[in-house]
């Protein structure tokens, strides 16, 4: 395959950002049209080169190209919607109801959502799992919590260990996302800065007291509105075809909420704890984003090197 056709292509597929389930099929179906296209120029009398250039000029911009089928295949079902705003639903019904304090509902509520993260990971990645990867991380942050109350010599041995590893299991988890598309990785994330919020408002000291329990209870159905909020977001996001639409949505939520976690916690909106859990929200929109960027220019160097020597996509006769 000829490099300009190579990277026409690879442009396609990385902007249109199809889920594994539909990237064979709609390639196959775009490469078949593209041969197609240069057999005719070819009987014309055109060389493979300018067979090649006059297909993709006639083709058009690839980022055009890439929306129309990302906006054709992004759209998600109902169904969909609804078990990508489940885990959100669930830890705001434990709230709502006061079911946060029973060791077993937070198990159940544990279980099923590692459970349900498995599976949709192992059966094709669909666009639902990313919100409940994002939950399944919490038995890692619990881990590490509970580590600062062991005694101060087991504590210092522990957490050198557990943190680089906690970070690389987090990074690892984030870049695998990140290469099926920045904004599921965001919307894994997206809960981050809200729980940071919460967890500062209950503790502004970073440790669990008693005055820590009694500000949950007095919090807990204005958490529970927040874990909510974030379930609708996520089942209109499942629904939406355009991206910009996705992006701003994410955003004006996650600013939303942190607002309402600062005016409950502390009267007003202009507090110095609203700057981290914000700077927290950007990283989590931002950093998927340029971690992107770096593979797409990686692997379109990767493309140009392995193709110098490439191979013709035009059928002989």
């Amino acid at each position: 395959m000829l490099p300009d056709l190579t990277q026409y292509l690879e442009n396609i597929r990385s902007d249109a950002r199809l889920g594994y389930s539909d990237d064979t099929g709609v390639m196959s179906e775009l490469e078949a049209h593209i041969e197609d296209k240069l057999q005719e120029l070819t009987e014309a009398g055109l060389t493979e080169e300018e067979a090649v250039r006059t297909c993709l000029s006639q083709m058009g911009n690839t980022r055009s190209i890439a929306r129309q089928i990302y906006e054709a295949y992004s759209q998600g079902t109902w169904k969909q919607a609804i078990l990508a705003s489940m885990p959100h639903f669930l830890f705001g019904l434990l709230f709502a109801l006061n079911w946060w304090q029973y060791p077993g509902w937070l198990s159940i509520v544990l279980v099923l959502i590692i459970a349900t993260t498995a599976y949709g990971w192992y059966h094709g990645k669909p666009a639902w799992v990313f919100s409940w990867l994002g939950y399944s991380m919490l038995p890692v942050v619990v881990v590490g919590l509970m580590l600062l109350y062991l005694p101060r010599g087991w504590s210092l041995l522990a957490l050198p260990i557990y943190f680089p590893l906690a970070l690389w299991w987090l990074i690892h988890v984030i870049i695998m996302t990140t290469k099926r598309d920045w904004l599921f990785s965001s919307l894994m994330l997206l809960p981050v800065p809200i729980v940071i919020g919460w967890f500062l408002a209950i503790s502004p000291s970073g440790k669990f007291t008693e005055d820590s329990l009694e500000r949950i209870y007095y919090f807990a159905p204005w958490i529970g509105l927040s874990f909510m909020a974030l379930a609708l977001t996520i089942s209109v996001f499942i629904r939406l075809r355009q991206r910009w639409l996705r992006v701003g949505l994410l955003a004006a939520s996650g600013l939303a909420t942190l607002s309402l976690i600062v005016y409950y916690a502390t009267g007003r909106l202009n507090s110095l704890a609203f700057l981290g859990p914000v700077m927290v929200e950007w990283g989590v929109l931002l950093f998927p984003l340029l971690l992107e960027r770096r593979f797409r220019n990686s692997r379109i160097r990767s493309l140009r090197r392995g193709n110098t020597h490439g191979t013709s996509i035009i059928p002989t006769a």
